[in-house]
């Protein structure tokens, strides 16, 4: 299993969860985000969803056309970017992203806050997604 991505930036959350789906690192992912004029500042990273799927979509990965309500652990795809940590400001919702993957029947979510002790992540009752995003196709 690969090595998580870290965010590197306190707002790369969306910057370093697709970095984990497509394989590449943080300063690679940011440069071709940057490159499209998202940038880790920007609040709408981590509020709006068009731009993660603008990052994956620009690499040839192709993802669902809407957020699917989290339901259950067992029944996600293989690989989901997932919203968690939901909060409001001033009528704004902001979450965390983090990448649901399961490889060879083991279900793991790749969390890239660079505050926890392993960013490999198994502790599912203490995750709570509202939503998520099918990536259909991979690197």
């Amino acid at each position: 299993m690969q090595t998580p991505v870290i965010q590197e930036e306190t707002t790369g959350c969306g910057i370093a969860a697709v970095a984990n789906i497509l394989g590449k690192t943080y300063s690679e992912m940011k440069a071709i985000a940057n490159g499209l004029g998202i940038y880790a500042d920007d609040t709408a990273l981590w509020s709006d969803t068009q731009y993660v799927r603008t990052l994956l979509n620009n690499s040839g990965v192709s993802t669902s056309d809407d957020e699917i309500p989290f339901t259950t652990w067992d029944t996600l795809p293989d690989t989901a970017l997932m919203s968690i940590k939901h909060q409001e400001k001033d009528g704004q919702f902001f979450w965390h992203w983090v990448v649901f993957q399961r490889i060879d029947d083991q279900a793991v979510v790749l969390d890239s806050a660079a505050y926890l002790d392993s960013n490999i992540r198994t502790d599912f009752a203490e995750i709570s997604p509202k939503w998520f995003i099918e990536v259909h196709s991979a690197a």
